[in-house]
């Protein structure tokens, strides 16, 4: 039987955490597969995955958000197949920011402008759907450290927006 990987934390900042693999057993490893979860709002959920070659490794993941609960789970790929999950759980440092303040204005049948008030030196997600169903499972996204965005729309369609 192979066993999960031991996930360990190492460290953690308002915006990053680094953390070690290993495997408790003699079986070759010949990397990890990590997926790191966390939830945009309440309406998105996001993932970041990492592969990482080898057998032990510490990682630090960068760019996250402060006052953040992140779930992170990993399996060993090995010479006898892949491993069971493992999880943790890590709530980074410092202050969530708070959240931006969104208007958005059709601009003519195909185009929206979107601003929003908010700190700078960040990167800002702008997520719009047709459906909230849509707009957590799969909606339209970009990114900008800008606090204003330009976003083309299909016509006779209603948008929900979201930053």
């Amino acid at each position: 039987v192979i066993p999960p990987p031991v996930i360990h934390i190492e460290s953690y900042s308002e915006d990053s955490i680094s953390f070690s693999l290993k495997m408790t057993t003699n079986i070759k490893v010949s990397g990890y597969v990590v997926n790191i979860y966390w939830t945009f709002d309440s309406h998105r959920q996001e993932k970041r995955t990492l592969v990482i070659e080898g057998e032990k490794s510490i990682q630090k993941v960068a760019n996250l958000t402060a006052h953040t609960p992140y779930e992170i789970s990993a399996w060993a790929k090995t010479e006898l197949g892949d491993s069971p999950l493992s999880f943790v759980h890590v709530v980074t440092g410092g202050t969530r920011p708070v959240s931006p303040s969104l208007k958005a204005k059709a601009i003519n049948q195909t185009a929206v402008e979107c601003s929003w008030t908010g700190p700078r030196n960040v990167i800002y997600g702008i997520f719009y759907a047709t459906s909230f169903l849509e707009l957590y499972r799969s909606p339209h996204n970009s990114t900008t450290s800008a606090h204003n965005a330009t976003v083309l729309v299909q016509r006779d369609e209603q948008y929900l927006f979201l930053v």
